[in-house]
């Protein structure tokens, strides 16, 4: 994978995979930007994309829902994706994509994109809102935490965790209380790019399998419900796997299951109820979450009652 810090080095990254005429997955707020493109696709997320036929790759930028598109593209068309991320979602180093309608609802998913290369630039998340900055950098936590105990965890994802935990851990505070504060959102981003790397060396495990369930029936942001839902899960884990959760724990320096929780409030989230979440639909979220690969591959899958439990704690 070919990463690089800065839009001034995107015609460079674009010509390695032989890109010239990209086709741009990308909302209407980024039109701005001067991209070269063959056509530009505003939609996101969407499920109904189309390649146009002379496109010689994709160039997603934005958030999950516009990499997750952009990988969808690309999976559909073969053709390589390069991706700008304006959040902290990680979305950019997986291979696999959730397919989304305008509302959020989700719809399916798939895998087999072609991720070439990663362009970050801090001045795309200087407006960045709270709790889209909350949230996608608590989903990036996240992927540290899982990558070190899920059950394909190695040691150069720990690595990439580990360091993406600590900077994540320190910087978010920075940029919630001044979001314009250059150097703050400079750390996150490296962060969230450390933690990406983690998640495509290692993968997902429960918290995430809880986020998933809940986000794609409600049309809930990710960012939020991953927010919400690690520190229950790093509460059940620390029972299967303490070492690993201690790891973590150091890292972000704190308590692994207080210090999530504190950070989840800081950037503004507390309970799902808050979220519209009914409390009669937390047995059928449970079986769903239950399911879902990121459940299966955590060091003991959870039951549904199991997990029922946990969604009882932060609702």
């Amino acid at each position: 994978m070919i990463v690089r810090f800065g839009l001034a080095a995107l015609p460079e990254v674009l010509a390695d995979p032989h890109i010239e005429r990209p086709f741009v997955i990308a909302g209407e707020r980024w039109r701005h930007l001067d991209l070269p493109n063959i056509a530009w696709w505003t939609e996101v997320p969407s499920d109904r994309v189309e390649v146009p036929a002379g496109a010689d790759g994709i160039l997603a930028v934005g958030g999950g829902s516009a990499i997750d598109t952009g990988k969808a593209a690309s999976a559909q068309s073969g053709l390589p994706l390069v991706s700008v991320p304006t959040t902290y979602s990680g979305a950019e180093w997986t291979t696999f994509y959730g397919i989304r309608t305008p509302d959020r609802r989700i719809q399916g998913g798939g895998a087999g994109a072609h991720p070439a290369a990663i362009v970050y630039d801090v001045d795309l998340t200087l407006d960045l809102p709270p709790a889209e900055s909350g949230g996608t950098a608590l989903n990036a936590l996240a992927h540290c935490a899982e990558a070190l105990y899920v059950r394909g965890h190695n040691p150069e994802g720990d690595e990439a965790a580990l360091s993406g935990a600590a900077l994540i851990a320190s910087s978010l505070p920075r940029v919630l209380a001044a979001p314009h504060d250059r150097q703050a959102r400079e750390e996150l981003l490296r962060g969230a790019a450390d933690a990406g790397r983690a998640l495509g060396l290692a993968g997902l495990a429960l918290g995430h399998a809880m986020a998933q369930a809940l986000g794609g029936t409600y049309g809930i942001p990710h960012g939020a419900m991953n927010a919400l839902c690690l520190p229950p899960a790093l509460a059940f884990n620390r029972e299967l796997v303490p070492s690993e959760v201690a790891r973590f724990g150091a890292a972000i320096g704190a308590d692994a299951v207080d210090g999530t929780r504190a950070l989840a409030r800081l950037a503004g989230f507390e309970r799902l109820r808050d979220f519209g979440v009914p409390k009669e639909d937390l047995p059928q979220i449970a079986a769903a979450a239950a399911g879902r690969a990121g459940n299966q591959a955590n060091p003991r899958p959870a039951t549904p009652e199991e997990i029922e439990a946990l969604l009882a704690t932060i609702w």
